[in-house]
């Protein structure tokens, strides 16, 4: 296990992150005593976890389920007494701590979210919406809360901002900026969660008392997550638990924490002791999500200028900038979902949208034959394959596919038997080219010293053979009245890795465009785990699977070890990670090596997708990651953006993005890669020079 050298660099909060935790205490049934000591325990648990923001539940200082209590003065004051302590021990403590409390504004008794921060009352949110059918009689006690702007209230002493109007930013921390809403209040048709978000708050915290019945988990679940899609933000929500009263209710304490609609963590439900669900956001990736989608900033200007609308509440937060670990899964591989079901989900998506793209393509071209080169490799594999499904839903014979097998100066035996045997499998029209004939007579056109004897395995040496192949396609479906399938992904076409024109980057149709290296592998077990060939089909699509990722273009060395692809450009796993990370979310490129480092520095710890072959798993330190890193920078910023500009047509698969000009991605084809390279560099040191 290797530690980053240097200790900002490894700060969540200098990596744009927020660490928010849900608190669940245990409820004294009207004890605001017992239940401010229980928040306090909690409180000072969060501080010592280095969290930002805790979020307690709804009226948890009262108690929610006390009913005509509520209204005696009595009790009111015991909880404005609590309220004064917590203020008190705020001063010593770092988190912005949230609860809830029913507090007296000019002869009205009102629900409230309670802002608490650094010796200060930040402001007083009332809930809006107040239930009152079924089990909930909360108009019997309570003002509501909408409507409201531009007033203060007075409590433990201090006169301060009141409404749900209000929006509170750290003045310390980029993108620490969060709204509150209660229970009821994203139940409505418009949570006013949604009019924060678009204000700009991108943390949405609920203070919910919520009992529990049959079925309810999964509606407040689907909630948290639908409102954290749609208002592209983090939710955090913290329901009442164990000792709230259970006269006629019961309650579960569940508590949830969600970021762009995933997941990052539920608290234990129906639990005797209390939990904090502790998880770190990153605000700076849902800032970045919405400066990339003009529909939000749209509904901004539809909704009117949230100053209008909304009073921002500054504070300072002194974060630490310390080490603090990272408290959230970070996925390995961002193309490849790690639960087993979804998993199975979007492998039958992809697969499916690859087959409706060259099924509908074929049809529209009038085309006889579909032509493509069979390596015996990963890519041209699983083109083959999707062609062959294209054909069943088509009607078609899949001898319609003519598969042509092209060995060269360093096709291997194994992967040539491997090519056959799959076309034999498959059921196309399958033949052999040697192109070595071809490729002699060129490079001794050229001059090469190959054609001499010479072993000079040049870029002209291994080109000649890839545009050989690729021409030899394109005239054998001019011949037969097809067109050509691209074997290439979006892996090779990030990292340029791809002979540019009459080479692997061209075809009639790619395929597999849109499709990184990664999710090709799941996507070949995935058609063998859901049987969607025979079993000798299934076999050797094994077999290709544990063969070494080779373009097999120069001849073994010494040793008889082959050309691998990734000891010359790098590991697919993290190229991947990196591409995702700079495509879909636009990150610095300091950002992803440290999501790397945490996603990758330990075999052992979690976010391995199902059914990853042990031998696979690998441990990267800090200097490798950022050796490759640095190398998909120049790959892809510099060196490769003009293949990218030329690609033919294929599906967009993945939501983590395309890099088709007519879609995800448009960039300059002269540009240069130094802005990503020096963000890099400034954070991690010079670079060992670009691979």
């Amino acid at each position: 296990m290797t530690t980053p050298p240097d200790a900002r660099f490894h700060s969540l909060h200098a990596q744009g992150f927020v660490r928010v935790a849900a608190c669940t205490p245990r409820a004294t049934a009207g004890d605001p005593a017992a239940n401010v000591a229980a928040t306090l325990d909690l409180f000072r648990q969060g501080d010592a976890a280095g969290a930002d923001l805790l979020v307690f539940p709804e009226l948890g200082l009262s108690s929610y389920a006390i009913d005509d209590l509520l209204l005696q003065e009595a009790l009111l004051d015991r909880t404005e007494a609590g309220i004064a302590e917590l203020v008190a021990a705020s001063e010593t403590l770092s988190p912005v701590i949230l609860v809830g409390a029913p507090l007296r504004r000019l002869g009205r008794l009102y629900n409230c979210a309670v802002a608490i921060a650094r010796g200060r009352i930040l402001g007083v949110v009332p809930k809006s919406f107040l239930p009152n059918y079924r089990e909930y009689y909360e108009k019997r006690w309570f003002a509501a809360g909408a409507g409201l702007a531009g007033l203060s209230i007075d409590v433990a002493g201090q006169t301060v901002p009141f409404g749900p109007d209000l929006i509170f930013a750290a003045s310390d921390l980029a993108d620490f900026v969060f709204h509150i809403e209660i229970c009821e209040d994203y139940w409505a048709p418009l949570p006013p969660s949604t009019h924060g978000a678009l204000a700009g708050a991108l943390l949405l915290c609920n203070l919910s008392a919520s009992n529990i019945v049959v079925g309810k988990a999964r509606e407040r679940t689907l909630l948290c997550a639908s409102q954290s899609m749609r208002a592209q933000a983090a939710y955090i929500y913290s329901a009442s638990g164990p000792g709230e009263s259970t006269t006629d209710l019961a309650w579960d304490g569940q508590a949830m924490i969600f970021e762009l609609g995933e997941e990052l963590g539920q608290s234990a439900r129906f639990a005797d002791d209390p939990e904090l669900l502790v998880r770190d956001i990153d605000v700076q990736r849902l800032r970045l999500e919405r400066m990339r989608t003009p529909t939000f900033n749209d509904a901004v200007v539809a909704a009117g200028p949230p100053e209008t609308r909304f009073r921002r509440i500054g504070f300072a937060h002194r974060p630490a900038f310390a080490d603090l670990g990272l408290k959230r899964a970070i996925r390995r591989f961002p193309f490849v979902p790690n639960d087993p079901a979804r998993l199975d989900e979007d492998c039958y998506e992809a697969f499916n949208i690859q087959v409706e793209g060259i099924a509908k393509r074929f049809a529209a071209t009038a085309s006889k034959t579909m032509v493509i080169g069979i390596s015996g490799g990963l890519d041209s594999t699983h083109a083959l394959i999707v062609a062959a499904k294209a054909c069943d839903r088509l009607g078609l014979p899949r001898d319609r596919i003519l598969g042509f097998t092209m060995p060269g100066f360093a096709t291997g035996e194994e992967t040539k038997a491997n090519a056959w045997a799959l076309m034999r499998a498959v059921g196309i029209t399958a033949a052999e080219i040697d192109i070595r004939p071809a490729a002699r007579q060129m490079l001794a056109d050229l001059g090469h010293p190959y054609a001499d004897g010479a072993p000079q395995y040049d870029i002209t040496f291994e080109n000649v053979q890839a545009g050989l192949r690729t021409d030899y396609l394109f005239r054998l479906a001019n011949h037969n009245h097809g067109f050509v399938i691209g074997t290439g992904d979006l892996s090779e076409l990030a990292l340029g890795w791809c002979t540019y024109g009459v080479g692997d980057q061209m075809s009639h149709y790619a395929v597999n465009c849109g499709v990184p290296k990664t999710l090709i592998q799941y996507l070949i077990r995935w058609c063998i785990r859901s049987n969607q060939f025979d079993g000798e089909t299934d076999h050797i699509l094994a077999a290709i699977l544990g063969t070494e990722i080779s373009p097999e273009l120069v001849p073994a060395d010494a040793s008889g070890a082959i050309q691998s692809t990734e000891a010359k450009i790098g590991p697919y796993a993290l190229h991947d990670f990196f591409l995702h990370h700079v495509v879909r979310l636009g990150l610095p490129p300091s950002k992803i090596a440290f999501l790397a480092w945490h996603a990758w520095h330990d075999a052992n710890i979690g976010g391995w997708p199902a059914g990853l072959p042990e031998d696979a798993r690998h441990a990267y330190d800090l200097p490798t990651i950022r050796k490759w890193l640095d190398s998909f920078l120049w790959r892809f910023f510099q060196t490769s953006q003009f293949k990218r500009s030329a690609i033919p047509n294929g599906p967009k698969v993945s939501s983590s993005g395309a890099l088709s000009p007519r879609g995800d991605w448009r960039a300059p084809s002269d540009g240069t890669a130094r802005v990503w390279q020096d963000e890099l560099a400034a954070a991690l040191g010079p670079a060992g020079g670009a691979a």
